[in-house]
């Protein structure tokens, strides 16, 4: 190879690397693209894990607004426990083809809205990943990874660690009926660890969340095998409170947050009722969906190609129905993927004396809430709900390691935590 060769195909690989180091977990990148789905099979609300060289089955789902038919792909790409692209060549960690059509298609029938719903089982026997750790499956068109539609995570975990845990009430004044404490261990006695503390990393979800994830977190005590983590600064959540619902389970019969509804030959449009701060109310519990939502219809066989869309205005009344001076409102939850954007933004209504946000979405079961962000600090957020210590929430402890030989991080344990799994009468 040439010099000017070596220079092109340095060009080249930075350029490429540079693309995907722009590319995000999570995200949609066309407009055209919605409700974009993936979760173990059968398990909407489940984080989507794939237990290496098991029998286990993820579901991939998107809905493609413009119709017709369409060559989507998607492919892996492995990253670090940061969700940073990893220095491995794809043949290092999948195994078979490096990219996988997706046949399975279905236009929309009975939905008033025209789409085409495509699905996959993950893994294909024709594709699947060879090594543990963090993936982001990429959706694209035409075979073109440049044509890059959606992101998703994956975890996939080969198991050779023990994670035991518990939720406990924090000892600070200050957080003590506001926040939950972790109090967790794990035992890596079928792995050969030359230093723990430098080679095994620890990160905590909240209800599957990412925005507020807590990571490098180093343990308290380290006892034979045994690395425990006690320390009460560390692996503390706010605890947060049940989440408001939206039920659009049937767009014909209206639930009770829906205060009218219009509806056309083409489209139907929902209006709920005012929501108010809930911050400082007295803690109920109710069963609740932590914050996510469920593709279901009452009236429809299969929902997701059968279940029709609507646009869904949300209401915010603020306190004497003045604006927040220096602040914005914006909606939270699964349904907008947790982002603070234009999306989720809501505006100020004068007239109404209301903030108000319209979703386009998918029949089902959603969980959503509202948080003040400061303008100026948007660092500063206070979540128009409360935090109390008894909110039922589900934690997940996610044990990574990394040999001083490997180029990756292995994923060797999934852990899980409910805060009333300890209660009596739950």
């Amino acid at each position: 190879m040439t010099p000017f060769q070596q220079t092109l195909c340095t060009i080249a690989c930075l350029l490429i690397l540079q693309g995907s180091r722009a590319q995000s977990p999570d995200s949609v990148y066309k407009p055209n693209i919605s409700t974009v789905r993936l979760h173990p099979y059968g398990d909407q609300l489940a984080l989507p894990v794939y237990n290496l060289n098991g029998n286990d089955q993820l579901e991939l789902h998107f809905d493609d607004m413009e119709g017709g038919v369409k060559n989507y792909y998607y492919t892996f790409m492995l990253c670090d426990y940061n969700w940073m692209p990893a220095n491995v060549s794809s043949f290092d960690y999948i195994k078979g083809f490096s990219q996988q059509r997706i046949g399975n298609y279905r236009f929309s029938s009975i939905a008033l809205t025209r789409y085409t719903h495509y699905q996959a089982i993950l893994p294909d026997r024709n594709m699947a990943p060879s090594r543990s750790g963090n993936y982001m499956l990429k959706v694209f068109l035409d075979g073109d990874t440049a044509r890059l539609v959606c992101t998703k995570r994956l975890l996939v975990v080969a198991s050779q660690c023990v994670v035991s845990g518990q939720v406990a009430q924090p000892f600070a004044p200050q957080l003590y009926r506001t926040h939950q404490k972790l109090q967790y261990s794990v035992n890596i006695a079928g792995l050969n660890a030359f230093s723990p503390a430098q080679q095994v990393k620890i990160v905590l979800l909240q209800n599957n969340r990412w925005d507020n994830v807590q990571r490098d977190i180093t343990a308290s005590f380290i006892r034979g095998t045994t690395l425990e983590y006690n320390t009460e600064n560390l692996s503390t959540f706010p605890g947060g409170k049940e989440w408001r619902w939206l039920d659009l389970r049937s767009l014909r019969l209206q639930s009770d947050r829906i205060e009218k509804a219009d509806y056309t030959k083409t489209a139907t449009r929902m209006y709920m009722r005012p929501d108010v701060d809930m911050n400082g109310q007295r803690y109920v519990y109710f069963r609740d969906l932590n914050g996510m939502y469920s593709v279901e219809t009452y009236e429809t066989i299969n929902p997701y190609w059968q279940g029709d869309y609507a646009t869904v205005t949300f209401n915010f009344a603020p306190p004497a129905g003045e604006a927040y001076a220096g602040k914005d409102i914006y909606l939270t939850g699964q349904l907008v993927d947790y982002k603070f954007n234009d999306k989720s933004r809501m505006v100020y209504n004068s007239e109404k004396q209301v903030y108000e946000a319209s979703l386009f979405l998918k029949q089902g079961y959603y969980n959503y809430g509202y948080v003040l962000v400061d303008k100026n600090n948007p660092a500063q957020r206070n979540a128009l709900e409360g935090n109390y210590f008894e909110t039922e929430n589900v934690y997940t402890i996610l044990v990574y390691y990394k040999s001083f030989t490997d180029r990756a991080d292995q994923l060797i344990g999934v852990g899980k935590i409910a805060t009333l799994g300890n209660r009596n009468g739950f």
